[in-house]
Protein backbone atom coordinates (compact mmCIF):
# COMPACT_ATOMS: atom_id res chain seq x y z
CA UNK A 1 0.00 0.00 0.00
CA UNK A 2 1.41 3.59 -0.79
CA UNK A 3 1.72 5.43 2.35
CA UNK A 4 1.29 8.57 0.57
CA UNK A 5 -1.91 8.21 -0.14
CA UNK A 6 -3.30 7.33 3.50
CA UNK A 7 -5.42 10.40 5.52
CA UNK A 8 -3.78 9.32 8.20
CA UNK A 9 -0.29 9.85 7.25
CA UNK A 10 -0.92 13.36 6.30
CA UNK A 11 -3.14 13.88 9.39
CA UNK A 12 -0.03 12.72 11.68
CA UNK A 13 2.19 15.16 9.75
CA UNK A 14 -0.28 18.06 10.13
CA UNK A 15 -0.68 17.38 14.14
CA UNK A 16 3.68 17.71 14.06
CA UNK A 17 3.66 20.51 12.18
CA UNK A 18 1.04 22.30 13.91
CA UNK A 19 2.89 20.97 17.95
CA UNK A 20 6.46 22.76 15.90
CA UNK A 21 4.50 25.75 15.37
CA UNK A 22 3.32 26.50 18.42
CA UNK A 23 7.00 26.35 19.91
CA UNK A 24 8.60 28.23 17.16
CA UNK A 25 6.25 30.78 17.02
CA UNK A 26 6.35 31.33 20.96
CA UNK A 27 9.87 32.12 20.02
CA UNK A 28 9.07 34.01 17.35
CA UNK A 29 6.94 36.83 18.74
CA UNK A 30 9.45 36.89 21.81
CA UNK A 31 10.40 40.25 19.58
CA UNK A 32 8.18 41.63 17.37
CA UNK A 33 4.24 42.56 17.32
CA UNK A 34 1.90 39.47 17.33
CA UNK A 35 0.43 40.61 14.34
CA UNK A 36 3.10 41.52 12.20
CA UNK A 37 4.42 38.06 13.21
CA UNK A 38 1.57 36.91 11.45
CA UNK A 39 2.42 38.75 8.35
CA UNK A 40 5.78 37.21 8.13
CA UNK A 41 4.64 33.58 8.80
CA UNK A 42 1.89 33.94 5.95
CA UNK A 43 4.46 35.34 3.49
CA UNK A 44 6.57 32.35 4.44
CA UNK A 45 3.67 29.83 3.78
CA UNK A 46 2.63 31.53 0.66
CA UNK A 47 6.26 31.39 -0.56
CA UNK A 48 6.46 27.43 0.03
CA UNK A 49 2.93 26.65 -1.36
CA UNK A 50 4.16 28.70 -4.39
CA UNK A 51 6.77 26.55 -4.19
CA UNK A 52 5.72 23.20 -3.45
CA UNK A 53 2.75 24.17 -6.29
CA UNK A 54 5.53 25.14 -9.08
CA UNK A 55 7.28 22.06 -8.51
CA UNK A 56 4.71 19.69 -9.08
CA UNK A 57 2.89 21.48 -11.83
CA UNK A 58 -0.11 21.95 -10.24
CA UNK A 59 -1.13 25.35 -11.72
CA UNK A 60 -4.31 25.80 -13.22
CA UNK A 61 -6.24 28.84 -15.48
CA UNK A 62 -8.75 30.83 -12.31
CA UNK A 63 -11.34 30.31 -14.87
CA UNK A 64 -11.47 26.51 -14.65
CA UNK A 65 -12.05 26.73 -10.39
CA UNK A 66 -15.52 27.25 -9.44
CA UNK A 67 -17.17 30.06 -8.00
CA UNK A 68 -17.93 28.19 -4.93
CA UNK A 69 -14.69 27.22 -4.59
CA UNK A 70 -13.39 30.54 -4.73
CA UNK A 71 -15.67 31.15 -1.90
CA UNK A 72 -14.99 28.93 0.31
CA UNK A 73 -11.36 28.80 -0.36
CA UNK A 74 -11.14 32.52 0.20
CA UNK A 75 -13.63 32.45 3.96
CA UNK A 76 -11.09 29.61 4.69
CA UNK A 77 -8.69 31.91 4.28
CA UNK A 78 -10.12 34.90 6.52
CA UNK A 79 -10.70 32.25 9.57
CA UNK A 80 -7.42 30.96 8.61
CA UNK A 81 -5.91 34.24 9.37
CA UNK A 82 -8.11 35.10 11.78
CA UNK A 83 -7.51 32.03 13.67
CA UNK A 84 -3.47 32.72 13.52
CA UNK A 85 -3.98 36.51 14.79
CA UNK A 86 -5.33 35.55 17.80
CA UNK A 87 -3.26 32.37 18.52
CA UNK A 88 0.05 35.00 17.97
CA UNK A 89 -1.34 37.04 20.46
CA UNK A 90 -2.45 34.45 22.67
CA UNK A 91 1.30 33.19 22.60
CA UNK A 92 2.66 36.24 22.95
CA UNK A 93 1.01 36.66 26.57
CA UNK A 94 0.78 32.79 27.56
CA UNK A 95 2.58 29.82 28.20
CA UNK A 96 2.76 27.37 25.30
CA UNK A 97 1.92 24.56 27.56
CA UNK A 98 -1.85 26.36 28.15
CA UNK A 99 -2.08 28.43 24.67
CA UNK A 100 -1.73 25.21 22.71
CA UNK A 101 -4.08 22.68 23.90
CA UNK A 102 -6.85 25.26 23.95
CA UNK A 103 -6.30 25.85 20.22
CA UNK A 104 -6.62 22.27 19.49
CA UNK A 105 -10.36 22.29 20.99
CA UNK A 106 -10.66 23.62 17.44
CA UNK A 107 -10.70 19.41 16.95
CA UNK A 108 -14.13 20.00 18.86
CA UNK A 109 -15.55 22.75 17.14
CA UNK A 110 -14.85 21.02 13.85
CA UNK A 111 -16.70 18.18 15.01
CA UNK A 112 -19.35 19.92 15.82
CA UNK A 113 -19.88 22.21 12.62
CA UNK A 114 -19.26 18.91 10.72
CA UNK A 115 -22.09 17.75 12.69
CA UNK A 116 -24.30 21.12 12.09
CA UNK A 117 -23.07 22.21 8.74
CA UNK A 118 -22.09 18.93 6.75
CA UNK A 119 -24.40 16.55 8.43
CA UNK A 120 -21.54 14.15 9.74
CA UNK A 121 -22.60 11.07 11.76
CA UNK A 122 -22.11 11.90 15.45
CA UNK A 123 -21.13 8.43 17.13
CA UNK A 124 -20.07 7.54 20.25
CA UNK A 125 -16.69 6.93 19.02
CA UNK A 126 -16.59 10.88 18.15
CA UNK A 127 -18.63 12.17 21.18
CA UNK A 128 -16.09 10.46 23.25
CA UNK A 129 -13.07 11.71 21.07
CA UNK A 130 -14.23 15.45 21.47
CA UNK A 131 -15.30 14.75 25.34
CA UNK A 132 -11.60 13.59 26.02
CA UNK A 133 -10.34 16.44 24.02
CA UNK A 134 -12.39 18.69 25.66
CA UNK A 135 -11.45 17.38 29.07
CA UNK A 136 -7.65 17.24 28.04
CA UNK A 137 -7.52 21.06 27.47
CA UNK A 138 -9.58 21.96 30.83
CA UNK A 139 -6.66 19.63 33.00
CA UNK A 140 -3.79 21.50 31.27
CA UNK A 141 -5.24 24.89 31.19
CA UNK A 142 -6.13 24.88 34.99
CA UNK A 143 -3.74 23.21 35.96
Amino acid sequence: MNWTARWEVWALASAFFAGLTALLGKLGVAGVNSNLATVIRTVVIFLVATAIVTVRREWQKPDTITANTWLFLALSGVATGLSWLCYYRALQLGPVSRVAPVDKLSVAFAILLGVLVLGEQLTWQVLLGAALIIAGSLVLVLA
